[in-house]
């Protein structure tokens, strides 16, 4: 087994967040059911989280939250979740795009004001945020982070105060951003979830008993023995109390929707159902696509952990060439942030991915991963491969080419830093040391989202909206 040690996630797309809430309507604490959910979300942000919690019919807007630096086993203990009594709570897992990684910045965001308190989980990017902060700023607000999701959080208190309930001061809030959110608001009576009417981000329900859940993904709910109920529409507000169980409001939904396909080839978990799609489904056909229009002569598929080996999978099924594994990916190594600038992500703790000589030696092996972003780190695992006796690798890639930044919550950087921009296939082919490389196609995109309408901004240009004039998304970051 090869030792060659460096961490190849850095050369991964990054998600934004992962939220989770819960109201319990017996009265039962969820600090415990909030901390497995995140546990279950963790693979959507790595450098902070949060929980914050409220008693339904203890003292009125009283909020207990604790959030930090780190992944949720290394934020929470034991004890510090004893102390975080509450029926109803929001929980929140961190990865931002750029800015500053600081405990201010963790969320859920706590705020109080005159109608009470409200805290609040955001998934998402908003394209809005500098007009909507300036806008704050000049009558009088004070920021105690340098994220947009506290431009929301602002903006619900505001309209509240000339609102009948927070429902209605959130859909106010709503009709003014703009970009991507999946939200989480926790008021003293109320859960409420909303998701932007694009759809962007993920954002399901879930019951367990007497206790309704919202989160980023389905696999957090079955993490916690809950139940799926259905899956937030693109534009819905849903309002959660024990007196009218779960209300909706449709207000913003649309007809035109923009799921991140991205979900479905990468950030999402493979037990997740995204939209009524098995993400683990969407991989599969991913492979049997990049079978089809670029098969190879080989004698084993392996995939790249953990996203490409469903790929792989999927491309033997299609191509009857055996799957195998080639590669032994070990866990986290202590505090192993991901983090968000590329000389920080050069000196954080590296994650060992190691090749299994004797499953590779004298083979010819197609290798699929699910995209290539800079290319930092493709030409290292092909030559890992090698090194170990390979002697061919193909490598196919279960994505498009990356050739334009994404706004709306992924860490894709500017064009010139994407190794496919202005290159041929042939030319990042030779840049990797591949014997070939192939992407998949992109008229191939609707198979994997089940027909659903997608964003596909990142590989086309084209986005569902408009993406702001400037780069804005190292000044406020998520």
């Amino acid at each position: 087994m090869d030792n060659t040690m460096f961490n190849y996630e850095d050369d991964r797309p990054h998600e934004e967040c992962g939220v989770f809430g819960i109201y319990d309507f017996d009265g039962n604490d969820v600090a415990g059911t909030i901390y497995y959910g995140l546990f279950a979300l963790q693979h959507r942000g790595q450098e902070s989280c949060g929980i914050a919690v409220s008693d339904t019919e203890g003292p009125k807007g009283k909020v207990l939250s604790n959030k930090g630096m780190g992944l949720v086993n290394e934020v929470f203990t034991h004890d510090s979740l004893e102390k975080l009594k509450g029926n109803i709570g929001v929980g929140h897992t961190r990865y931002s795009t750029a800015g500053a990684s600081t405990r201010e910045n963790a969320q859920p965001l706590v705020l109080n004001y005159i109608k009470g308190t409200l805290a609040l989980a955001h998934n998402g990017n908003l394209v809005n945020a500098p007009e909507l902060r300036r806008e704050l700023a000049y009558s009088g607000a004070i920021f105690q982070t340098t994220i947009d999701s506290e431009v929301i959080a602002y903006h619900i208190a505001r309209e509240r105060v000339n609102s009948n309930t927070v429902e209605e001061a959130l859909i106010k809030t709503l009709k003014k951003i703009k970009g991507s959110y999946s939200l989480i608001v926790m008021s003293p009576r109320k859960l409420i979830g909303a998701r932007d009417p694009f759809g962007f981000r993920p954002l399901c329900i879930g019951k367990r008993d007497n206790a309704y859940i919202l989160a980023s993904e389905t696999c957090a709910l079955d993490t916690v023995g809950a139940e799926f109920v259905r899956d937030v529409r693109p534009g819905e507000v849903v309002v959660i109390s024990p007196e009218k169980g779960i209300v909706s409001y449709d207000n913003l939904c649309q007809e035109e929707h923009g799921r991140c396909i991205f979900e479905y080839i990468y950030f999402a978990r493979p037990d997740t159902i995204f939209d009524g799609m098995s993400v683990y489904e969407s991989r599969i056909i991913a492979g049997r696509c990049l079978a089809k229009d670029s098969p190879v002569e080989a004698d084993l598929v392996v995939g790249v952990p953990e996203s490409g080996n469903a790929a792989a999978l999927g491309y033997s099924l299609e191509s009857g060439i055996p799957y195998g594994t080639a590669f032994v990916k070990n866990g986290y190594v202590g505090r192993t942030f991901i983090k968000p600038k590329q000389s920080q992500r050069e000196s954080s703790v590296r994650v060992k991915l190691n090749v299994l000589k004797d499953a590779i030696k004298g083979k010819r092996v197609i290798m699929i991963d699910d995209s290539i972003v800079r290319g930092t780190t493709s030409d290292r695992i092909v030559g890992m491969l090698k090194e170990a006796g390979a002697t061919e690798v193909h490598v196919r890639i279960s994505s498009p080419p990356f050739l334009h930044p994404c706004y709306f919550g992924t860490d894709i950087p500017d064009s010139s830093q994407l190794i496919a921009y202005g290159r041929t296939i042939d030319e990042i082919c030779k840049i990797i040391g591949a014997d070939s490389l192939a992407y998949l196609e992109i008229d191939r995109l609707p198979e994997l989202s089940g027909g659903r309408q997608y964003c596909h901004g990142c590989f086309t240009g084209k986005w569902p909206m408009e993406p702001p004039e400037e780069d804005i998304r190292g000044e406020y970051d998520k």
